[in-house]
């Protein structure tokens, strides 16, 4: 927990995040929420701090209350133009709301009042938008992050390990945001689910690009492809736990050579420790090969019905 954090200016938390760059939706603290709104209003009508009423729209946006929160937002717009937190969540609150092009003026808008918010993400928000207006029938992931990893096994890029891991962090940002307030399915969110995979498969993190390919199935992203990144990612993640298991061996091998000063303890911690790779690189193993021999069976079945 704790990898990101939204204070409010009453001090009260709105979420507290998971770290990493597996994406789950923010974590609201939902139960304070009716006391929170109490004090923001309160607050803002005894220092007139705009911040305070500008909070109260965002907690009002958690609680899907849309027409308020853009009554609200609309109202501080006139009294305090140009402010970066009112277009935002105005743009967000359109895009809410289903409507794509006013949230698309928005959104822009807030760039241009601060270009590097979000952690300068806000160009993939504006291409989530265009898609939506344009509505087209076969999007894929180039249109959304202007490149693509290919159609092996395992994904492929010309990117700088620093670009890499640049553009998972902003497509990180956006899907979890998306994830807060919208749940499977969505073809938008399971295709930068699907992208953002293959970037955490490229940085190296084969579990967690493992968990983010499930995510990417579970909001609608099922073909072949993500089937194979997924056998590829399951495949890094044994090795990796065969590594471990096999430095575990040379360090206790070290160990019982060396005969002098050797801690017991610590003999038994480290034939623990390769006991339980073993096991749990063994069930990984086992676990890929039935769920693969399962999915060639229903792509049989579908293939000849």
């Amino acid at each position: 927990m704790n990898g990101e954090t939204k204070i409010l200016k009453n001090g009260a938390y709105a979420y507290l995040d998971y770290r990493g760059l597996v994406p789950h939706g923010h974590n609201f603290v939902t139960a304070d929420f009716p006391r929170t709104l109490k004090e923001l209003d309160s607050l803002y009508k005894k220092t007139n701090d705009i911040d305070y009423l500008s909070d109260k729209g965002y907690v009002l946006i958690i609680q899907k209350k849309y027409d308020e929160a853009l009554n609200l937002y609309l109202n501080i717009e006139k009294t305090n133009p140009n402010r970066y937190s009112t277009a935002s969540n105005l743009g967000t609150l359109y895009e809410l709301m289903g409507e794509n092009q006013k949230a698309y003026n928005w959104i822009k808008k807030s760039i241009e009042i601060n270009p590097k918010s979000h952690n300068g993400s806000e160009w993939l928000h504006l291409k989530i938008l265009e898609a939506k207006i344009l509505n087209s029938s076969n999007l894929k992931g180039q249109f959304l992050i202007n490149t693509n990893f290919g159609t092996a096994g395992s994904p492929e890029t010309k990117l700088t390990k620093e670009e890499i891991e640049k553009l998972a962090k902003e497509i990180y940002f956006q899907v979890n945001e998306r994830m807060s307030f919208i749940g499977p399915k969505d073809e938008i969110i399971s295709i930068l689910l699907f992208e953002l995979g293959n970037l955490v498969q490229l940085i190296g993190e084969h579990e967690n690009a493992l968990r983010i390919y499930n995510k990417a199935r579970v909001y609608g992203f099922d073909n072949d492809l993500i089937v194979a990144r997924m056998v590829f990612s399951a495949q890094g993640k044994a090795a990796y736990y065969q590594g471990k298991t096999i430095e575990f061996g040379r360090k206790l091998k070290f160990l019982r050579e060396t005969k002098k000063g050797i801690d017991l303890d610590y003999v038994y911690q480290i034939e623990t420790g390769l006991i339980v790779l073993s096991i749990i690189l063994f069930m990984v193993l086992i676990v890929f090969a039935v769920v693969f021999i399962k999915w060639k069976k229903l792509k049989k079945t579908i293939s000849t019905s």
